[in-house]
């Protein structure tokens, strides 16, 4: 498999972008995770392009909220699915086992539906927030860095069971994994230090660093570890806690 097919693969496991994707695909996309930090760049700078363009013929709240669901429709809610069902385990009282079968339900539950609407609602508010003049720059490193969190996540953290996130685990794993993890860091951070000022640069990556840690903490204490929905709501997480990050630096200064 060629780069330019990983690529292909990472594409077209993250979005719905019809590039299509080999049998193999989502092996293919484990193994070529250090791109997905590209895949986030290129997302976020589309929905900066289109908020940037919406900004000056609508409300700040409608264009964020429009900002957001653009990078949901692009995404096919992959991730924030994995979101709602991680506040439902994390709030069910019971076993790790027990709490996994919860996340497995295809109800939504009180615990999903908070933090849900939290994180969402945060997001969409602090994409209105932003300045047309950094909202294409800012945009581009959040979804960078949410990306970039899964990658971390899945080196540091083990599989809580069998199923979609055990390729992305062990590709992460293993004598390739800390090459795989420098080359996301990489390229996560060339993203950002070209997108933003270099102190709001490091002040998301610090950020963003902190909450998928403090993520994967939580998923070991409550699951035995992490699944493809704990990923996906580490990816979300990222996505709010990045732009709160860039909102900071910019009233501090």
């Amino acid at each position: 498999m060629s780069l330019l097919g990983g690529l292909r693969n990472c594409l077209a496991f993250l979005t719905i972008i019809p590039v299509g994707m080999d049998n193999d695909g989502v092996l293919q996309a484990a193994k070529y995770m250090p791109l997905f930090p590209v895949i986030g760049a290129a997302i976020g700078f589309l929905a900066g392009a289109l908020v940037w363009a919406l900004d000056p013929i609508l409300p700040s709240l409608v264009v964020g909220m429009l900002g957001l669901g653009f990078i949901l429709l692009i995404t096919g809610v992959h991730h924030t699915d994995g979101l709602l069902d991680f506040g439902d385990g994390v709030m069910f009282h019971g076993s790790p086992e027990e709490k996994l079968r919860v996340m497995r339900d295809p109800q939504t539950g009180a615990g999903g539906l908070s933090i849900g609407l939290v994180v969402l609602l945060g997001t969409a508010f602090s994409i209105a927030e932003l300045s047309p003049i950094i909202v294409v720059q800012s945009l581009t490193a959040s979804e960078t860095a949410a990306k970039f969190s899964m990658v971390f996540q899945a080196w540091a953290g083990k599989s809580a069971h069998e199923g979609l996130n055990t390729p992305f685990i062990d590709a992460m794993h293993g004598k390739r994994g800390h090459i795989r993890l420098a080359t996301a860091f990489i390229l996560f951070i060339a993203v950002l230090t070209t997108a933003l000022q270099i102190t709001v640069a490091l002040s998301v990556i610090f950020s963003v660093l902190i909450t998928a840690a403090a993520t994967l903490l939580i998923a070991h204490r409550h699951f035995g570890g992490i699944t493809g929905d704990v990923l996906g709501a580490t990816n979300d997480l990222s996505r709010l806690v990045s732009l709160l990050a860039v909102l900071v630096m910019i009233n501090w200064a």
